[in-house]
């Protein structure tokens, strides 16, 4: 009886945040180490239809860097990275759109379909969600010719609203195409981002192989306003891979998002902890220049 009435009082911790996010789009990047562990992969796809069942809209953007690297591989390619993104010839364009959307994509619906989620896999191409042209500067400002990696000039949500009012699952893989249908690989945290925005999602979620926004005495923040991530990465407490993810982050909050998370997604059930209990579990990050309080 001990146990059923512990079970009960999570409900109900719950429930205030399920009231708020009630009818609310939520963006979910995921890939990286959340992808490779069958247990982990279980995980957050049942995270994922639980959160359709309980009311909310989320919305998938995944990567597949690993999956690209090991069929790149197979055709005697290595791959090669400029400031973290995967310079793209011809081949490996055509791999890349290959893997991710005939492959990877599917694997992810297959999985939400199992779990009694009705999901839909697209890319950007379709429906013109995620219109792109060709990169030619990194996000640091310097010059570089990556082939064909896209930078984002313009989304459009309809068919990604249409889909979820109708209590489909949009899963959506990375790929963009410009005004002369070429196809490009864009960075999957960045559509995650620009989605985010577009359609006005209370949430955006990155899921990671960290805990989640570390200080220096190498705790994480629990809470962190978008004004206090950039003195972060100023005073160089924020390095690395870390800062284009919370620059997404950033960007996204600028672009309307409500709050953006940042999560182990190798930690089971990291979403559910994240948004649905009283401490969560990551690093959440709000607008404006200081926390005030609030944890949703």
């Amino acid at each position: 009886m001990d146990e059923l009435i512990r079970k009960a009082g999570i409900l109900i911790e719950a429930l205030p945040y399920m009231q708020r996010l009630y009818g609310k789009t939520v963006v979910i990047k995921y890939g990286g180490n959340a992808m490779v562990s069958g247990e982990l992969v279980n995980s957050v796809m049942e995270d994922i239809t639980l959160l359709k069942y309980i009311g909310l809209n989320p919305i998938v953007v995944h990567g597949g860097g690993p999956d690209i690297s090991r069929a790149l591989k197979s055709y005697g390619v290595e791959s090669t990275f400029v400031g973290g993104l995967r310079v793209t010839d011809a081949l490996t364009m055509e791999v890349a759109q290959m893997v991710l959307v005939g492959k990877t994509n599917k694997e992810i619906v297959s999985m939400l379909n199992s779990k009694g989620g009705r999901a839909v896999g697209v890319c950007g191409i379709d429906g013109g969600i995620v219109g792109c042209r060709r990169l030619t500067r990194l996000d640091d400002g310097t010059e570089a010719d990556l082939g064909f990696v896209g930078e984002i000039t313009e989304v459009r949500t309809e068919l990604l609203e249409r889909l979820s009012a109708g209590g489909y699952i949009p899963v959506v893989a990375p790929i963009g195409a410009d005004g002369a249908g070429q196809s490009y690989n864009i960075n999957a945290d960045t559509v995650a981002g620009r989605l985010a925005s577009a359609m006005g999602a209370e949430k955006l979620i990155l899921l990671t192989d960290v805990e989640g926004i570390m200080g220096g005495d190498r705790e994480v923040y629990s809470a962190l306003a978008g004004g206090e991530a950039m003195r972060l990465i100023a005073d160089k407490v924020i390095s690395g891979g870390m800062i284009p993810k919370v620059m997404c982050c950033i960007d996204a909050i600028s672009g309307g998002v409500g709050k953006a998370h940042i999560l182990d997604g190798t930690i089971p059930h990291a979403i559910l902890l994240e948004i649905f209990t009283n401490k969560g579990i990551g690093t959440m990050i709000t607008g404006g220049v200081r926390v005030d309080g609030g944890d949703d």
